[in-house]
């Protein structure tokens, strides 16, 4: 079988995290993108749908409370962790 090469520019960061993961389930990133593709032709689209990182709970928790008018805002970075400190 005839193959082709498929190029595509992405940060070394987003790739050597990708690598990681891949590689603890035993794939390459040529292989990871294979299997994708082929999802892409039997699923009729992306074989996922696309999110945005989402806050943690504790995370989502403190911007409620800052919306609603509680919590403590700083001006500065300066004086987050001098409070921070104390």
């Amino acid at each position: 079988m005839a193959s082709t090469t498929v190029q595509a520019r992405v940060s070394p960061d987003l790739k050597n995290e990708a690598e990681i993961i891949l590689a603890n389930i035993g794939l390459s990133t040529a292989e990871a993108i294979r299997v994708f593709l082929k999802q892409v032709v039997n699923s009729g689209g992306l074989p996922f749908q696309p999110t945005v990182k989402q806050p943690n709970a504790e995370t989502s928790a403190a911007m409620l409370e800052i919306e609603d008018g509680g919590g403590q805002l700083f001006a500065t970075t300066d004086s987050l962790f001098a409070d921070w400190e104390n």
